[in-house]
């Protein structure tokens, strides 16, 4: 593809993607019904797809990400309205691009927990995309971050956690209470050689198997 034509894809704007924001919100409307108004819904597409618009490079990936984000941020909202009930723990990781570290802890959490956490990742300053670095020492592993994309961070997912684990990322993130709070100080990998890279995705592996071990000796506590 020339970059004439990448121009052109990546100057798609919302009102160019209308109709496909209103299909994948009559999808969602489908899924979340009982629970959300159509409006409601119909909001947190177009916002969901305006946020991610920002960042993204390559505009054809945007309505699946959209529809995923979209739906998970609803998720989340009604789970913190008690619309929906959730019978795991949710941990939500935080980092400033949401392309290195908290990618890295939420890729290894969700292999750890096996299904008895529900993982999420987020970013106060969201890059365009993952660190090459981070896929390639996570592909080591087995662990595949192709349909892996860097999110902002929003209030809906703060509220839905259960645990808030941030990496760098200062004061962006919300704080509420009851919840569970804890901070990691963790190199930076970006920028970094692919030895460095797997030392700093070690160390979060030790850190979220304590993480996980935790959480699921609680959660089968009688």
């Amino acid at each position: 593809m020339s970059s004439n034509s990448e121009n052109r894809d990546t100057s798609l704007g919302l009102q160019d993607n209308t109709e496909l924001l209103h299909r994948i919100s009559a999808r969602l409307g489908e899924r979340f019904s009982g629970i959300f108004a159509t409006e409601t819904v119909e909001r947190y597409v177009f916002e969901s797809y305006a946020a991610l618009a920002r960042t993204a490079k390559i505009t054809s990936h945007l309505p699946a990400t959209t529809e995923h984000f979209a739906g998970d941020r609803l998720a989340a909202l009604a789970k913190s309205k008690g619309a929906i009930a959730s019978e795991v723990p949710e941990v939500l990781f935080v980092c400033v691009q949401n392309a290195g570290r908290s990618q890295m802890a939420a890729a290894l959490l969700t292999v750890e927990a096996k299904g008895r956490i529900n993982v999420r990742s987020a970013g106060s300053l969201p890059a365009a995309q993952l660190d090459p670095a981070v896929v390639a020492v996570l592909s080591e592993m087995g662990l595949d971050l192709a349909r892996t994309y860097p999110k902002p961070l929003t209030d809906d997912v703060v509220r839905a956690s259960d645990v808030v684990v941030t990496m760098g990322c200062g004061d962006s993130c919300p704080i509420y209470p009851g919840k569970r709070y804890e901070d990691w100080e963790l190199p930076d990998p970006a920028g970094q050689p692919l030895e460095t890279v797997r030392e700093i995705r070690d160390q979060i592996h030790g850190r979220v198997k304590s993480l996980a071990a935790s959480l699921t000796k609680e959660t089968t506590q009688p």
